[in-house]
Parts: C-alpha cells; structure tokens; sequence
C-alpha cells in the first residue's frame, strides 16, 4: 500500500513538473484573455533609452505595449528579436509599440547588438527594481501585452512563438 502511494505521488508530481517545464518553454501566459480591464496596471516606469533619453512607460497609453524583457547573452532572446522586428513593422500603424527592456549590466553590449539586428523600437536599461516590479525576472525572455489602458493582458515567460505574441498582439488590437 505504501509502495503504491509514494508511486501515484511520484507520477503526480512529474505531471506537474512536465507542465510547468511546458508553460515555461512554449510561453505560458497569465493574465491573458477578454476581460483585461480586470487585470492589473502594468507598473510605470522611467528608463534611460539607448541615446541617453528617458522613456515612460505611462507615456505610451493609449498604445498596446509589448514590453519584452531581454539580454544581449540569451540565446531563446536573440532568437526572438527579428520576430519582434517583424511585429513592430506588421502593427506600428495599428498602434502597437514594442519596448524592450534590456537586462544586461552595461549599454555597451546592448548598442551594437541593437545596430546587428536592425531593431527598430525602443531600448531601455533595465535593472533589478523594475524586474521586481513586474513579479520578478528569474529567467529571460519575460514579454509582457499590456492593452491601451495600461493593464496587462498576457505574460509570456520564456521563449514564445511568434505567431502567440502575434495572435495576443492582434486580439488586443481588435478588442480597442
């Protein structure tokens, strides 16, 4: 009897572990769905760019903001940044507005990465307070769909498909 019970807790707790290793790898998301208006405010902020400038996320109301937080050394974040290109290009004039955060501990790095890959929206150094802000950056990339109310609508941790960042991206569009 024994046996049989450590057995039914040992499959039980792989089952919970495939799924939270599958929300990790194929994007999982919360807050995510219809009834944005009952998520949380995304926090704000007040970021140095890349040129020096500083960026406020409050000042992109009215925008859908895809904030993804990235570092230059991530390989699934490297992997995801032309689909985010591609997705500020497709969607800018609908008013969509990507802003990365980057979790590297200097601008250096992230200034020559931001010319290699043509990116073609706003950088921001990011740093542990902003990180806790948003529930904590335990692993990257964490993209955040915050709608034009400034509440998020999806968190994406890990890598994610493009065509789920498109469909969350295209379902806030429409819902505003």
């Amino acid at each position: 009897m024994a046996s049989r019970r450590r057995i039914l807790i040992g499959a039980g707790l792989l089952f919970v572990a495939v799924g939270v290793y599958v929300a990790l790898h194929r994007g999982g998301s919360i807050a995510r769905g219809p009834t944005a208006k009952q998520h949380s405010v995304a926090p704000d902020f007040s970021l140095p760019q890349l040129n020096g400038q500083s960026l406020q996320l409050s000042a992109y109301r009215g925008k859908v903001v895809l904030l993804d937080f990235w570092a230059t050394w991530c390989t699934p974040c490297r992997e995801e940044i032309p689909h985010l290109v591609e997705l500020q290009n497709k969607y800018r004039d609908r008013g969509l507005e990507i802003i990365g955060v980057s979790m590297d501990d200097s601008p250096d790095p992230v200034r020559d990465f931001y010319q290699r890959f043509q990116m073609n929206y706003p950088v921001v150094m990011g740093n542990a307070d902003i990180g806790e802000g948003y529930g904590g950056v335990l692993g990257l990339p964490i993209a955040f769909i915050i709608d034009r109310d400034g509440r998020i609508y999806a968190k994406h941790i890990g890598a994610t498909e493009a065509s789920v960042l498109e469909q969350d991206v295209r379902a806030v569009l429409a819902s505003q």
